[in-house]
């Protein structure tokens, strides 16, 4: 049981920051981080986990759907700044986008400013901030 959180945890993660098109795929990059699993385990695992495929082909996690929305309609640009990123926004809409950032609960971030067409996030850092802007702009595919 251990080894499946462990491997579902790695799946929510790698399809976070990743474009992850098929089964294969992630099964490639699980063994990277040292799991070992077949095809068929990984399909159990995107059932389980609830896995959707954008249609792009792209895997994405049921909990980020409702992200993904948003920020495919709102966000406009995502700038690196050290720890800081700064999500340039439709004007009006940092503040919806913003609180559904909050609402996923990424584990990059440490807190976020919105005003009117503009967030400040604040990660902890810069690793983190790039694994944060990785993640916002592969929610934007449309």
């Amino acid at each position: 049981m251990r080894q499946r959180n462990a491997r579902h945890e790695a799946i929510r993660e790698i399809v976070r920051s990743r474009y992850i098109h098929t089964q294969r795929d992630l099964v490639e990059e699980l063994a990277t981080r040292g799991f070992v699993c077949t095809q068929a385990t990984i399909s159990r695992d995107i059932s389980d986990m609830g896995l959707r495929k954008l249609t792009e082909g792209v895997y994405i996690l049921a909990e980020d759907v409702h992200l993904q929305r948003i920020v495919s309609d709102l966000v406009l640009d995502v700038v690196l700044a050290n720890n800081l990123v700064v999500v340039k926004t439709e004007t009006g809409s940092a503040q919806a986008v913003a609180a559904a950032l909050d609402a996923a609960d990424l584990p990059l971030l440490l807190g976020s400013i919105a005003g009117d067409d503009t967030i400040l996030i604040i990660a902890q850092d810069e690793e983190r901030a790039k694994a944060f802007k990785a993640a916002v702009n592969k929610l934007k595919v449309q």
